[in-house]
């Protein structure tokens, strides 16, 4: 199973990431362009001038910025940087049935508030329930397969770049908001309903996921907690190229 870039794929060598959200690269050609990074985080083991570097290309008329950063080599394996695919990517492998633990819910939502306050937005709602009255801002739901009898499922998707040593770590900064994702999740977990967290791990220079304790010891220990109460923890080996990714396998899981 390959999943192809939906756009033109350039190749190039990494000057620097400025401003958080943009990086220079020189292109094969030997033109210099600035490229969207689409990644928040510190970018930790992944982010170094002077490796390979793929960029999707939206052509001319695109903008400012045509260019959009998509993966870096780093020796051994090709990551991924943009964090705007992991979820497009799962949602992709659940309506295919190819996560066995996301596998025969009839209904996938995207973007379906929930939590305590009602406020938090889960990336994946897989569900037995048909969607209530379409709303014009609401995305459509995905019929999938017949119901099993099982309860919703809650799935959060964090994209994860850093390696340490043989792992693969999440997160690579303090992040609040992944902590309450977190404590939203096992909340559910306790009540009955399914939760899960996949860490899209875009490399595959890695043999195991664990938390990344040095850097945000307190997600360590809700996410600790949280497989505790039964949330699923699954971190998706993900092999990327130049010019595309499939998955590989889940990543045995050291907490």
């Amino acid at each position: 199973m390959f999943f192809s870039y939906q756009l033109p794929v350039v190749q190039g060598t990494l000057l620097a990431r400025n401003k958080r959200f943009l990086a220079d690269v020189r292109l094969q050609s030997g033109s210099i362009v600035t490229a969207l990074c689409a990644n928040t985080g510190s970018m930790k083991t992944c982010n170094e001038p002077g490796r390979p570097v793929l960029l999707t290309d939206k052509g001319d008329g695109a903008g400012k910025y045509r260019h959009l950063w998509e993966s870096i080599h780093m020796g051994q394996s090709w990551v991924n940087v943009n964090t705007g695919l992991p979820n497009r990517a799962v949602e992709q492998l659940v309506l295919q049935d190819a996560i066995k633990e996301l596998a025969g819910w009839p209904y996938l939502r995207r973007e379906v508030k929930y939590g305590r306050d009602g406020k938090s937005r889960i990336d994946l709602l897989l569900t037995g329930t048909p969607p209530p009255k379409k709303r014009k801002k609401d995305p459509d739901p995905v019929p999938r397969c017949r119901h099993d009898g099982r309860p919703d499922c809650y799935v959060e998707v964090k994209n994860t770049s850093m390696k340490a040593g043989e792992h693969s770590v999440f997160p690579d900064a303090v992040t609040e908001r992944g902590q309450k994702h977190l404590v939203e999740l096992t909340a559910l977990a306790r009540k009955g309903t399914g939760a899960a967290m996949v860490y899209f791990c875009g490399r595959t220079d890695t043999n195991a996921f664990r938390p990344a304790d040095e850097i945000d010891p307190e997600y360590g220990r809700l996410l600790r907690k949280a497989a505790g109460a039964g949330v699923l923890i699954l971190p998706l080996r993900v092999e990327f190229n130049e010019t595309g990714w499939r998955p590989a396998d889940l990543l045995p899981v050291e907490l």
